[in-house]
């Protein structure tokens, strides 16, 4: 089904709440979406492109039809939306799947225990506790309990390895070990605090404080002053080395902060979550790029709590939106417990919103280290041409000829700043005879986009649509090729590079006039380089056919040998030289090469060797 016939069928909708649901060629379901009215919601997607991101540009490019459910209320769109898209997990929707899998914490049985974090169950004797959905957050408890409780981090096995030292590691001297590799403390010691470590583990922080301020408020009451003091001592290690693992902490004890950064094509949630008001776990999402925020957090939050464990009371978000108070509903509904969604503008919580972004744009930026450069120039270059999306993926033509004779065209690409030689592709101009770099241009780009409507959906090659269309030439060029993208429903920023009387690059234009680039060192080196390697891909193909027509036309002068004969002969031979070297035998094993012309092929070399 063709965008007009979408269209068409969009604008039939009823204007009534619901879920539409977008589907590929092939049936698959690439898009679920909610609207207060469906006909205006859906018609929006077949009308103008210049107004979409690109990110929905890309999907309707690949929708085929479409399927859509009524409901009563915007409410019951937003849960019905949320349902299917956990169902199906369409690929143009925001999915925040948490990859960091589950874990256990392994104790070993029998004296002298070994406490560890783990990935997977093994099949021994050990006691496994969990699965726990995050692994940072049961290996950093593992961490804490040891350091408390002074047991061992290394690898040594007891009791066999007791009294095989001569002094105690640093660990012991700052108190994080109690050295029973030297003999400091006993089995019956060693494992009563292994116990506490696993209670500790298990039961949290603020439940084992609880648990020693009663039982030394009892030891005082009951005068055992000594009992008192190692409990008060225990305390301390405990807050101690808790300050060291938390340094953040807020007033509300159980909430969820939403933090979004965004460059290039990809955008990052940072999710930090506080319990007991401490930070107790992080995750960070790299999804496609979320171009507008308050449009589309409620399909964020809907999709991170679809899988998460708890749903906290109160959820701090960096942005306003519309559907804030049915999101609330939604999972509140979910909890069984009221939900509030806040945007905080000042105090601690504000704060912590910054620190999720932060950590957003870290993630990010960890991500995209090794091209930093490539991405800086291209965001550079978008703001430059006023460009609505990333031009991530940048096709360039240039026109090769010798006074209109062996006219071709060479179509190169830029994929993340870097020259994609894999989607490369030469062109011979079939249309009309002579040198018209207007119509060249012209006849390119049809056969281009007509190869985009053949191959659409591929993923790569002509399958792909570009960001960005570079033109070697002015405002000739891009009128000609203008015509070409409007004709042909083709909406893809188009610009020509323009040179200078030294042929050198000088500035890059459009119908709106010329953006000078001689400002930006980076921009300028970048459209250079495109403008030079189009350039050298398009006349290597020029000389590589003037050549090839130049030894066609010395073969002709051979009797008996025309242009058929003459190509059937390079395309065994390759060159002159390697024709002049054959014998009588390989030169009639040519398809249609006959005897009486190989004994002229012999004489007409033998002759000019002479």
């Amino acid at each position: 089904m063709d965008i007009q016939q979408l269209r068409k069928k969009a604008t039939a909708l009823p204007r009534k709440p619901g879920v539409y649901i977008m589907k590929d060629k092939t049936g698959t379901i690439i898009y679920i979406g909610k609207a207060k009215v469906l006909c205006n919601r859906v018609s929006q997607y077949f009308g103008s492109q210049n107004n979409h991101t690109r990110k929905v540009r890309k999907m309707v490019e690949n929708v085929n039809d479409f399927d859509y459910i009524v409901v009563s209320s915007e409410f019951e769109a937003l849960v019905l939306e949320c349902n299917l898209i956990k169902k199906h997990q369409p690929k143009y929707n925001i999915l925040l799947k948490d990859d960091k899998g589950y874990s256990y914490v392994r104790v070993t049985r029998g004296e002298w225990k070994r406490i560890s974090a783990v990935k997977q169950k093994a099949d021994d004797d050990a006691v496994y506790y969990g699965p726990f959905t995050s692994s940072e957050n049961s290996s950093a408890a593992v961490r804490q309990a040891l350091d408390i409780f002074m047991l061992p981090h290394c690898g040594r096995v007891f009791p066999r390895d007791i009294n095989k030292k001569s002094r105690p590691c640093l660990n012991y001297h700052i108190k994080l070990c109690s050295a029973p590799c030297c003999g400091l403390i006993s089995q019956q010691k060693y494992d009563a605090n292994a116990d506490d470590a696993v209670k500790f583990i298990l039961g949290g922080k603020s439940d084992y404080l609880k648990q020693l301020y009663s039982e030394m408020n009892k030891a005082s009451e009951e005068l055992e002053f000594e009992k008192a003091a190692k409990l008060r001592d225990r305390i301390r290690a405990v807050e101690r080395v808790s300050q060291k693992q938390h340094v953040v902490s807020v007033k509300t004890e159980e909430q969820d902060v939403f933090g979004i950064a965004g460059t290039g094509n990809k955008s990052a949630v940072c999710v930090l979550s506080f319990r007991g008001g401490a930070l107790t776990d992080t995750k960070t999402f790299i999804v496609d790029r979320i171009d507008d925020s308050a449009a589309e957090y409620s399909e964020i939050l809907c999709s991170y709590y679809s899988t998460a464990d708890d749903i906290p009371v109160q959820i701090c978000v960096d942005c306003e939106f519309d559907e804030k108070e049915d999101t609330e509903k939604y999972l509140s509904e979910i909890k069984k417990k009221k939900v509030r969604i806040v945007r905080p503008l000042a105090g601690e919580n504000a704060g912590v919103v910054e620190m999720a972004r932060n950590n957003a744009m870290q993630k990010l930026s960890r991500l995209i280290t090794s091209d930093d450069r490539n991405r800086a120039v291209l965001l550079e270059l978008q703001e430059m041409l006023g460009l609505a999306d990333y031009p991530q993926y940048i096709e360039s033509y240039d026109i090769s000829n010798t006074a209109g004779h062996e006219n071709v065209a060479g179509m190169i690409v830029y994929k993340d700043g870097k020259p994609f030689r894999k989607s490369y592709r030469r062109f011979m101009i079939k249309s009309f005879e002579g040198q018209d770099d207007f119509r060249s241009l012209a006849e390119v780009i049809n056969r281009r986009i007509s190869e985009y409507y053949t191959n659409e959906g591929a993923g790569e090659g002509f399958g792909v649509k570009p960001d960005l269309i570079l033109l070697d030439g002015g405002l000739g060029q891009v009128t000609a090729v203008r015509e070409i993208l409007v004709k042909r429903n083709f909406d893809v920023p188009l610009f020509g590079m323009v040179k200078d009387g030294k042929h050198r690059t000088r500035a890059i234009t459009s119908e709106g006039g010329e953006v000078a680039i001689k400002d930006s060192r980076s921009v300028f080196s970048f459209v250079s380089e495109i403008q030079e390697e189009v350039h050298r891909y398009a006349i290597s193909y020029h000389r590589e056919k003037r050549k090839k027509t130049t030894l066609e036309s010395t073969l002709c002068a051979v009797e008996g040998v025309g242009k058929t004969r003459a190509k059937a002969l390079m395309q065994r031979f390759k060159t002159l030289s390697a024709i002049s070297a054959a014998d009588y035998n390989d030169l009639i094993s040519v398809p249609g090469i006959t005897a009486p012309v190989a004994e002229n092929i012999l004489k007409f070399f033998d002759a000019n060797k002479k």
